[in-house]
Protein backbone atom coordinates (compact mmCIF):
# COMPACT_ATOMS: atom_id res chain seq x y z
CA UNK A 1 0.00 0.00 0.00
CA UNK A 2 2.30 2.86 -1.02
CA UNK A 3 0.08 5.30 0.95
CA UNK A 4 2.56 7.16 3.57
CA UNK A 5 1.30 7.67 7.03
CA UNK A 6 3.41 9.14 10.07
CA UNK A 7 1.94 8.29 13.33
CA UNK A 8 3.29 9.37 16.76
CA UNK A 9 7.04 10.71 17.66
CA UNK A 10 9.46 9.67 14.94
CA UNK A 11 12.99 11.78 13.97
CA UNK A 12 13.13 14.28 11.02
CA UNK A 13 15.49 11.62 9.18
CA UNK A 14 15.28 8.19 8.87
CA UNK A 15 18.38 5.84 10.54
CA UNK A 16 19.60 9.05 12.75
CA UNK A 17 19.36 8.97 16.36
CA UNK A 18 15.90 9.01 18.05
CA UNK A 19 16.20 9.73 21.55
CA UNK A 20 14.00 8.71 24.91
CA UNK A 21 13.59 12.03 27.37
CA UNK A 22 15.74 10.26 29.73
CA UNK A 23 18.94 10.05 26.72
CA UNK A 24 18.64 7.27 25.78
CA UNK A 25 18.35 5.57 21.99
CA UNK A 26 14.98 4.26 20.84
CA UNK A 27 15.73 1.23 19.03
CA UNK A 28 15.03 1.52 15.10
CA UNK A 29 13.03 -1.08 13.41
CA UNK A 30 12.80 -1.77 9.37
CA UNK A 31 9.67 -3.84 8.25
CA UNK A 32 9.99 -4.10 4.60
CA UNK A 33 8.84 -6.35 1.98
CA UNK A 34 10.75 -8.06 -0.97
CA UNK A 35 14.25 -8.01 0.89
CA UNK A 36 14.51 -4.08 1.25
CA UNK A 37 13.28 -3.81 -2.48
CA UNK A 38 9.04 -2.78 -1.89
CA UNK A 39 7.05 -1.09 0.40
CA UNK A 40 8.04 -0.77 4.14
CA UNK A 41 7.92 1.12 7.57
CA UNK A 42 10.02 2.11 10.57
CA UNK A 43 9.58 1.50 13.47
CA UNK A 44 10.73 3.19 16.81
CA UNK A 45 10.57 1.12 19.89
CA UNK A 46 11.43 1.96 23.79
CA UNK A 47 13.09 -1.94 23.82
CA UNK A 48 15.08 -3.80 21.49
CA UNK A 49 12.37 -5.88 19.00
CA UNK A 50 14.99 -8.97 18.92
CA UNK A 51 15.06 -10.02 22.48
CA UNK A 52 14.08 -13.29 23.31
CA UNK A 53 13.76 -14.69 26.90
CA UNK A 54 12.46 -18.15 26.40
CA UNK A 55 10.95 -20.13 23.05
CA UNK A 56 8.49 -22.92 22.78
CA UNK A 57 6.99 -25.36 20.03
CA UNK A 58 3.55 -24.39 19.15
CA UNK A 59 1.25 -26.82 17.56
CA UNK A 60 -0.86 -25.32 15.48
CA UNK A 61 -4.67 -26.05 14.42
CA UNK A 62 -5.16 -29.07 11.73
CA UNK A 63 -3.43 -28.13 8.76
CA UNK A 64 -3.93 -31.23 7.32
CA UNK A 65 -5.22 -30.80 3.57
CA UNK A 66 -7.32 -33.84 1.66
CA UNK A 67 -7.76 -33.71 -2.04
CA UNK A 68 -10.84 -32.41 -3.53
CA UNK A 69 -11.49 -36.09 -5.17
CA UNK A 70 -13.22 -37.27 -7.45
CA UNK A 71 -13.45 -33.50 -8.64
CA UNK A 72 -17.15 -32.20 -7.68
CA UNK A 73 -18.56 -28.87 -6.61
CA UNK A 74 -19.39 -28.31 -2.75
CA UNK A 75 -21.22 -26.64 -0.63
CA UNK A 76 -19.95 -26.10 3.11
CA UNK A 77 -22.35 -25.15 5.67
CA UNK A 78 -19.84 -23.18 8.33
CA UNK A 79 -22.05 -21.85 10.37
CA UNK A 80 -22.78 -25.73 12.07
CA UNK A 81 -18.74 -25.78 12.86
CA UNK A 82 -18.80 -24.10 16.07
CA UNK A 83 -22.17 -25.54 17.79
CA UNK A 84 -23.65 -24.06 21.26
CA UNK A 85 -22.12 -22.25 23.52
CA UNK A 86 -18.28 -23.36 21.88
CA UNK A 87 -17.31 -19.43 21.53
CA UNK A 88 -16.84 -19.16 24.90
CA UNK A 89 -14.10 -21.21 25.00
CA UNK A 90 -12.39 -19.94 21.42
CA UNK A 91 -10.50 -17.01 20.18
CA UNK A 92 -9.75 -15.86 17.13
CA UNK A 93 -6.57 -16.81 16.20
CA UNK A 94 -5.95 -20.50 17.96
CA UNK A 95 -9.55 -21.28 17.31
CA UNK A 96 -9.33 -21.01 13.35
CA UNK A 97 -10.53 -24.35 11.44
CA UNK A 98 -8.95 -25.10 8.41
CA UNK A 99 -11.33 -24.92 5.44
CA UNK A 100 -9.68 -25.03 2.32
CA UNK A 101 -6.17 -24.80 1.14
CA UNK A 102 -3.19 -25.09 -1.32
CA UNK A 103 0.44 -23.97 -1.13
CA UNK A 104 -0.83 -20.19 -1.98
CA UNK A 105 -3.45 -19.23 0.26
CA UNK A 106 -5.33 -21.02 3.36
CA UNK A 107 -8.87 -19.88 4.20
CA UNK A 108 -9.82 -20.56 8.05
CA UNK A 109 -13.47 -19.82 10.24
CA UNK A 110 -13.37 -18.84 14.16
CA UNK A 111 -16.44 -18.06 15.88
CA UNK A 112 -15.00 -16.73 19.36
CA UNK A 113 -15.53 -14.73 22.09
CA UNK A 114 -12.02 -14.81 23.87
CA UNK A 115 -9.11 -12.22 23.64
CA UNK A 116 -6.46 -14.31 21.41
CA UNK A 117 -2.77 -14.30 22.44
CA UNK A 118 -0.16 -11.94 20.73
CA UNK A 119 0.49 -13.25 17.53
CA UNK A 120 2.12 -12.95 14.20
CA UNK A 121 2.38 -14.61 11.06
CA UNK A 122 5.26 -14.91 9.83
CA UNK A 123 4.19 -16.90 6.49
CA UNK A 124 2.08 -14.25 4.78
CA UNK A 125 -0.28 -11.49 4.43
CA UNK A 126 -3.92 -12.22 6.30
CA UNK A 127 -7.31 -10.86 5.16
CA UNK A 128 -9.49 -11.19 7.53
CA UNK A 129 -13.35 -10.60 6.83
CA UNK A 130 -15.59 -10.13 10.03
CA UNK A 131 -18.57 -11.52 8.92
CA UNK A 132 -20.73 -10.89 12.15
CA UNK A 133 -19.88 -8.90 15.55
CA UNK A 134 -17.03 -6.57 16.73
CA UNK A 135 -13.88 -6.56 17.67
CA UNK A 136 -10.41 -4.21 18.65
CA UNK A 137 -7.26 -5.62 16.60
CA UNK A 138 -4.00 -4.35 19.03
CA UNK A 139 -0.91 -4.39 16.44
CA UNK A 140 2.65 -2.89 16.76
CA UNK A 141 1.34 -0.02 14.45
CA UNK A 142 -1.66 0.76 16.68
CA UNK A 143 -5.43 -0.51 17.23
CA UNK A 144 -8.41 -0.78 14.93
CA UNK A 145 -11.67 -0.82 15.98
CA UNK A 146 -13.62 -3.36 13.22
CA UNK A 147 -16.79 -4.72 12.54
CA UNK A 148 -19.36 -6.53 10.63
CA UNK A 149 -18.60 -6.59 7.19
CA UNK A 150 -14.45 -5.15 7.41
CA UNK A 151 -11.72 -6.67 6.33
CA UNK A 152 -9.21 -6.31 8.31
CA UNK A 153 -5.56 -5.93 6.35
CA UNK A 154 -2.36 -7.33 8.37
CA UNK A 155 0.93 -7.33 6.92
CA UNK A 156 3.31 -10.06 7.81
CA UNK A 157 5.35 -10.70 10.84
CA UNK A 158 2.81 -8.15 11.65
CA UNK A 159 2.42 -8.64 15.86
CA UNK A 160 -1.29 -8.23 16.92
CA UNK A 161 -3.99 -9.55 19.23
CA UNK A 162 -7.80 -9.37 18.56
CA UNK A 163 -9.74 -8.77 21.31
CA UNK A 164 -13.71 -9.44 20.50
CA UNK A 165 -16.28 -6.96 22.07
CA UNK A 166 -20.07 -6.40 21.87
CA UNK A 167 -22.22 -8.80 22.75
CA UNK A 168 -22.37 -11.06 19.72
CA UNK A 169 -20.01 -13.68 19.12
CA UNK A 170 -17.40 -12.98 16.52
CA UNK A 171 -17.11 -14.33 13.38
CA UNK A 172 -14.36 -14.09 11.29
CA UNK A 173 -13.07 -15.59 7.60
CA UNK A 174 -9.33 -15.77 7.55
CA UNK A 175 -7.54 -15.72 4.17
CA UNK A 176 -4.08 -16.46 5.12
CA UNK A 177 -1.62 -15.98 1.95
CA UNK A 178 2.27 -17.41 1.73
CA UNK A 179 3.07 -14.14 -0.11
CA UNK A 180 1.43 -10.70 0.46
CA UNK A 181 -2.47 -9.13 -0.49
CA UNK A 182 -2.87 -5.95 -2.09
CA UNK A 183 -5.05 -3.56 -4.15
CA UNK A 184 -4.83 -4.97 -7.65
CA UNK A 185 -2.38 -3.19 -9.77
CA UNK A 186 -4.83 -2.22 -12.54
CA UNK A 187 -6.70 0.35 -9.29
CA UNK A 188 -3.00 2.03 -8.88
CA UNK A 189 -1.18 4.24 -10.53
CA UNK A 190 2.38 3.58 -11.51
CA UNK A 191 3.37 5.57 -8.27
CA UNK A 192 0.50 3.36 -5.89
CA UNK A 193 -2.40 6.19 -5.83
CA UNK A 194 -5.79 5.01 -6.79
CA UNK A 195 -7.21 5.69 -9.87
CA UNK A 196 -10.60 7.36 -10.94
CA UNK A 197 -11.67 4.19 -11.52
CA UNK A 198 -11.65 1.53 -8.81
CA UNK A 199 -13.95 0.89 -7.05
CA UNK A 200 -12.12 2.30 -3.82
CA UNK A 201 -9.91 4.68 -2.48
CA UNK A 202 -7.39 5.83 0.01
CA UNK A 203 -10.65 7.94 1.88
CA UNK A 204 -11.86 4.29 2.49
CA UNK A 205 -9.30 2.83 4.38
CA UNK A 206 -9.08 3.39 7.95
CA UNK A 207 -5.47 2.84 9.72
CA UNK A 208 -4.03 3.05 13.02
CA UNK A 209 -4.40 6.69 14.48
CA UNK A 210 -1.66 6.68 17.87
CA UNK A 211 0.86 4.41 19.30
CA UNK A 212 -0.82 1.89 21.90
CA UNK A 213 2.75 2.28 24.23
CA UNK A 214 1.52 -0.94 26.12
CA UNK A 215 3.84 -2.10 28.97
CA UNK A 216 4.76 -5.26 30.18
CA UNK A 217 7.45 -8.04 31.07
CA UNK A 218 7.82 -11.66 29.68
CA UNK A 219 5.20 -11.17 27.04
CA UNK A 220 4.63 -14.28 24.73
CA UNK A 221 3.85 -14.37 20.82
CA UNK A 222 2.70 -17.26 19.19
CA UNK A 223 4.54 -17.27 15.89
CA UNK A 224 2.92 -18.79 12.51
CA UNK A 225 6.33 -19.81 10.08
CA UNK A 226 7.57 -22.24 7.66
CA UNK A 227 8.09 -25.41 8.77
CA UNK A 228 8.23 -29.34 8.17
CA UNK A 229 4.95 -29.76 9.48
CA UNK A 230 1.45 -30.39 7.77
CA UNK A 231 1.01 -27.63 4.94
CA UNK A 232 4.82 -26.63 5.28
CA UNK A 233 3.88 -24.68 8.57
CA UNK A 234 5.28 -24.60 12.23
CA UNK A 235 4.45 -22.80 15.21
CA UNK A 236 6.81 -21.46 17.96
CA UNK A 237 5.51 -19.32 21.00
CA UNK A 238 8.48 -16.40 22.02
CA UNK A 239 8.46 -14.79 25.23
CA UNK A 240 9.84 -11.48 24.77
CA UNK A 241 11.28 -9.16 28.04
CA UNK A 242 9.18 -6.11 26.81
CA UNK A 243 5.71 -5.64 25.42
CA UNK A 244 5.87 -5.87 21.62
CA UNK A 245 3.65 -3.05 21.52
CA UNK A 246 6.37 -0.63 22.79
CA UNK A 247 6.35 1.40 19.57
CA UNK A 248 6.09 5.45 20.34
CA UNK A 249 5.85 6.18 16.47
CA UNK A 250 6.61 5.02 13.33
CA UNK A 251 6.10 5.72 9.61
CA UNK A 252 6.08 4.61 6.02
CA UNK A 253 3.44 2.60 3.46
CA UNK A 254 3.14 -0.59 5.29
CA UNK A 255 1.32 -0.98 8.33
CA UNK A 256 -2.80 -2.73 8.81
CA UNK A 257 -5.87 -1.01 7.59
CA UNK A 258 -9.14 -2.44 7.51
CA UNK A 259 -11.73 -0.89 4.63
CA UNK A 260 -15.74 -2.68 4.64
CA UNK A 261 -16.88 -3.85 2.34
CA UNK A 262 -20.21 -1.59 2.60
CA UNK A 263 -17.31 1.50 0.70
CA UNK A 264 -17.17 -0.98 -2.15
CA UNK A 265 -18.49 0.74 -5.28
CA UNK A 266 -20.04 -1.72 -7.42
CA UNK A 267 -19.35 -1.54 -11.35
CA UNK A 268 -22.05 -2.83 -13.53
CA UNK A 269 -22.98 -2.44 -16.63
CA UNK A 270 -25.49 -3.06 -19.68
CA UNK A 271 -25.10 -6.73 -19.55
CA UNK A 272 -23.67 -8.98 -17.11
CA UNK A 273 -20.04 -8.11 -15.71
CA UNK A 274 -17.39 -10.56 -15.14
CA UNK A 275 -15.54 -11.47 -11.80
CA UNK A 276 -12.91 -8.85 -12.31
CA UNK A 277 -15.06 -5.79 -11.82
CA UNK A 278 -15.57 -7.44 -8.15
CA UNK A 279 -12.25 -7.35 -7.61
CA UNK A 280 -11.19 -5.81 -4.06
CA UNK A 281 -7.76 -7.97 -3.69
CA UNK A 282 -4.98 -9.99 -5.11
CA UNK A 283 -1.93 -12.35 -3.57
CA UNK A 284 0.11 -14.50 -5.09
CA UNK A 285 -1.90 -17.08 -7.15
CA UNK A 286 -5.19 -15.72 -5.82
CA UNK A 287 -7.55 -13.11 -6.39
CA UNK A 288 -10.42 -11.70 -3.58
CA UNK A 289 -13.78 -10.17 -5.13
CA UNK A 290 -16.99 -9.11 -3.24
CA UNK A 291 -20.25 -9.11 -4.42
CA UNK A 292 -22.22 -6.43 -2.92
CA UNK A 293 -26.48 -5.00 -3.39
CA UNK A 294 -26.03 -3.24 -6.43
CA UNK A 295 -28.54 -2.35 -9.65
CA UNK A 296 -27.86 -5.22 -12.52
CA UNK A 297 -28.14 -5.06 -16.32
CA UNK A 298 -30.25 -2.51 -17.78
CA UNK A 299 -30.09 -4.05 -21.63
CA UNK A 300 -34.02 -5.09 -22.43
CA UNK A 301 -32.66 -9.00 -22.89
CA UNK A 302 -30.60 -9.01 -20.26
CA UNK A 303 -29.93 -12.04 -18.00
CA UNK A 304 -28.87 -11.00 -14.92
CA UNK A 305 -27.70 -14.15 -13.24
CA UNK A 306 -23.88 -15.11 -14.04
CA UNK A 307 -24.16 -17.49 -17.82
CA UNK A 308 -22.52 -20.81 -17.07
CA UNK A 309 -18.68 -20.86 -16.91
CA UNK A 310 -15.84 -23.24 -16.65
CA UNK A 311 -13.21 -22.50 -14.34
CA UNK A 312 -10.42 -23.67 -16.14
CA UNK A 313 -7.50 -21.55 -14.90
CA UNK A 314 -8.80 -21.35 -11.23
CA UNK A 315 -10.83 -23.15 -8.38
CA UNK A 316 -13.76 -20.37 -7.05
CA UNK A 317 -15.27 -20.05 -3.52
CA UNK A 318 -17.76 -18.09 -2.47
CA UNK A 319 -18.34 -16.97 0.81
CA UNK A 320 -22.57 -16.04 1.39
CA UNK A 321 -22.48 -13.53 3.97
CA UNK A 322 -25.97 -12.16 3.59
CA UNK A 323 -29.21 -11.54 1.11
CA UNK A 324 -29.89 -13.75 -1.21
CA UNK A 325 -27.89 -15.04 -3.55
CA UNK A 326 -30.20 -15.68 -6.80
CA UNK A 327 -28.30 -17.93 -8.75
CA UNK A 328 -27.77 -20.17 -6.18
CA UNK A 329 -31.86 -20.01 -5.13
CA UNK A 330 -33.11 -24.05 -4.64
CA UNK A 331 -29.50 -25.36 -3.68
CA UNK A 332 -29.88 -25.36 -0.09
CA UNK A 333 -27.11 -22.27 0.03
CA UNK A 334 -27.82 -20.04 2.50
CA UNK A 335 -26.07 -17.31 4.67
CA UNK A 336 -22.90 -19.15 6.34
CA UNK A 337 -22.73 -21.47 3.12
CA UNK A 338 -19.50 -21.74 0.80
CA UNK A 339 -19.51 -22.91 -2.49
CA UNK A 340 -16.76 -24.79 -4.15
CA UNK A 341 -16.52 -24.65 -8.25
CA UNK A 342 -13.06 -26.63 -8.55
CA UNK A 343 -11.05 -26.40 -12.35
CA UNK A 344 -12.20 -28.15 -14.42
CA UNK A 345 -16.15 -28.68 -13.77
CA UNK A 346 -18.94 -25.77 -15.27
CA UNK A 347 -20.87 -24.28 -13.49
CA UNK A 348 -23.39 -21.64 -13.04
CA UNK A 349 -27.14 -20.88 -12.08
CA UNK A 350 -29.22 -23.61 -10.54
CA UNK A 351 -32.21 -25.16 -12.79
CA UNK A 352 -34.60 -22.36 -12.99
CA UNK A 353 -32.79 -19.14 -11.78
CA UNK A 354 -32.08 -17.73 -15.31
CA UNK A 355 -35.91 -17.45 -15.76
CA UNK A 356 -36.69 -16.04 -12.59
CA UNK A 357 -33.90 -13.30 -12.70
CA UNK A 358 -35.48 -11.89 -15.93
CA UNK A 359 -36.76 -8.61 -15.33
CA UNK A 360 -34.77 -7.89 -11.89
CA UNK A 361 -33.58 -4.64 -11.35
CA UNK A 362 -31.35 -4.81 -8.21
CA UNK A 363 -29.72 -7.84 -6.63
CA UNK A 364 -29.61 -7.70 -2.45
CA UNK A 365 -26.65 -10.15 -2.06
CA UNK A 366 -23.28 -9.53 0.01
CA UNK A 367 -20.49 -12.60 -0.61
CA UNK A 368 -16.46 -12.91 -0.67
CA UNK A 369 -15.39 -15.23 -3.24
CA UNK A 370 -11.52 -16.22 -3.53
CA UNK A 371 -10.02 -17.67 -7.01
CA UNK A 372 -6.67 -19.58 -7.05
CA UNK A 373 -4.91 -20.51 -9.75
CA UNK A 374 -4.00 -23.73 -8.27
CA UNK A 375 -6.21 -26.72 -7.15
CA UNK A 376 -7.56 -26.44 -3.95
CA UNK A 377 -7.93 -28.88 -0.93
CA UNK A 378 -9.96 -29.84 2.06
CA UNK A 379 -9.04 -28.83 5.34
CA UNK A 380 -10.54 -30.56 8.19
CA UNK A 381 -13.26 -27.86 8.32
CA UNK A 382 -14.09 -28.13 5.06
CA UNK A 383 -14.60 -32.14 5.13
CA UNK A 384 -16.82 -31.49 8.44
CA UNK A 385 -18.78 -28.74 6.95
CA UNK A 386 -19.60 -30.91 3.55
CA UNK A 387 -23.49 -31.51 3.07
CA UNK A 388 -22.63 -34.05 0.60
CA UNK A 389 -24.96 -33.53 -1.93
CA UNK A 390 -24.53 -30.01 -3.94
CA UNK A 391 -22.68 -31.85 -6.44
CA UNK A 392 -25.79 -33.27 -7.87
CA UNK A 393 -28.28 -30.00 -7.76
CA UNK A 394 -28.00 -29.41 -10.78
CA UNK A 395 -29.35 -32.71 -12.32
CA UNK A 396 -31.66 -33.31 -9.57
CA UNK A 397 -30.58 -36.97 -9.26
CA UNK A 398 -27.23 -38.29 -7.59
CA UNK A 399 -25.26 -41.66 -8.07
CA UNK A 400 -27.40 -44.79 -8.41
CA UNK A 401 -30.75 -42.86 -8.63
Amino acid sequence: MAFYRQVGSVPPKRHTQHRRPDGGLYSEELMGEEGFSSDSSLLYHRGIPSALVDARPWELPDQTLTPNTPLVPRHLRLHGLFPGEEHKATDPVTGRRLVLGNADVRISYAVSSLTSPYYRNATGDECVYVERGAATVETVFGALEVGQGDYVLLPRATTHRWIPTGDEPLRTYAIEASSHIAPPKRYLSRFGQFLEHAPYCERDLRTPAEPLLAEGSDVEVYVKHRGTGPGGLAGTVHVVPEHPFDVVGWDGCLYPYAFNITDFEPITGRVHQPPPVHQVFEGQNFVVCNFVPRKVDYHPLAVPVPYYHSNVDSDEVMFYVDGDYEARRGSGIGKGSISLHPGGHSHGPQPGAVERSLGAEFFDETAVMVDTFRPLSLGEAGTAADDGVYAWSWSGRGPGA
